[in-house]
């Protein structure tokens, strides 16, 4: 047989095993997320015990319910025995993840976890173990055969274990309500935490960087200011704050081909009326969109009021990852 014979039957080995696990969820998962749920709502946690690959699994599971605004930690049971303990609360659930049941290092922590008021899960392909029998709820993560050809290597008992944590993750975030803008405050420095929670306001330029001018003044002044903020474009603004328009560079640049001595001549002549807006509190990735559609480099950002307070030149984009 060759390697990708030997890949796909692995694969489909434990494809196999996930639709035993599918067709063998029962009312104990219902059971399980209540549990859990009552859990969080109550302000406690998650804590995860396991022992070699089902303690690397209990990891990922944890990181997920993290991610989704579930505390979960992973308590290494030898260390329980010697003071980590500590971190286990009154009102805490417990999961613990044994294959087959019988892991001496969980069994011994038991009685120790029973004196805290915990719920006890047990995910487990031997529903007649210690572990279960120890336990208030029990999922059932039995498999026929492990992908592993000498039947010896924790595989298709470990997936079903890792997806049966998905599932868990994924039901008990739908059922606590939580959305996109959730995760996102999870995860501030990942792309959908800059595109759901970064504001015009956050990445407009403001203060010697917005680069402003009144009607009156020159065009030479106006660029002498252009070329201090390092802006593609100058807002024109009135003496009671309102917005006049803009003057961008390509607006210099026409008007410049068009008559050399315009210089000292006010802006005001030459300056885009009614430029293109948005409201400092939407959202940047909305900027984007704006100056995209539009096909401009500079959008003039108003407040509540309709007065002008910063600008969204397009070259900054780029340096904030926003494109």
């Amino acid at each position: 047989m060759d390697h990708l014979s030997k890949a796909r039957r692995v694969i489909q080995m434990e494809i196999d095993e996930l639709e035993n696990l599918l067709n063998r969820i029962d009312e104990s998962f219902s059971h399980a997320i209540n549990t859990l749920k009552t859990t969080i709502d109550s302000g406690h946690k998650f804590v995860i015990i396991g022992v070699g690959k089902c303690h690397n699994i209990g990891h990922k599971i944890a990181a997920t319910l993290n991610s989704t605004g579930a505390p979960a930690v992973v308590l290494n049971s030898q260390n329980a025995l010697h003071g980590d303990l500590g971190i286990v609360s009154n009102g805490d659930t417990l999961l613990a993840l044994s294959y087959s049941g019988e892991t001496n290092e969980i069994l011994d922590l038991l009685p120790a976890l029973r004196r805290f008021k915990i719920t006890i899960i047990s995910m487990t392909g031997n529903v007649s173990s210690s572990l279960a029998r120890n336990s208030d709820i029990i999922l059932d993560t039995k498999v026929e055969r492990e992908a592993c050809p000498l039947n010896l290597a924790p595989t298709s008992s470990t997936t079903a274990m890792l997806v049966l944590g998905d599932a868990i993750a994924m039901t008990l975030l739908e059922s606590r309500g939580f959305v996109k803008e959730d995760f996102a405050k999870l995860h501030p420095g990942g792309s959908l935490g800059r595109t759901l929670l970064t504001k015009v306001s956050d990445i407009m330029r403001i203060g010697e960087n917005f680069c402003t001018a009144s009607p009156e003044t020159t065009l030479k002044s106006t660029l002498k200011k252009m070329i201090t903020a390092r802006s593609g474009a100058a807002v024109i603004i009135s003496d009671a704050g309102g917005l006049e328009g803009i003057l961008t560079q390509g607006d210099f640049v026409r008007s410049i081909q068009k008559n050399p001595d315009i210089l000292d001549l006010p802006v005001s002549k030459f300056m885009t009326k009614n430029p293109i807006t948005i409201e400092e509190n939407r959202l940047a990735v909305e900027a984007v969109q704006v100056i995209g559609e539009n096909r401009i480099d500079d959008l003039v950002v108003l407040d509540e009021k309709g007065k002008p307070t910063g600008l969204v030149d397009s070259q900054d984009l780029s340096r904030m990852k926003l494109v």
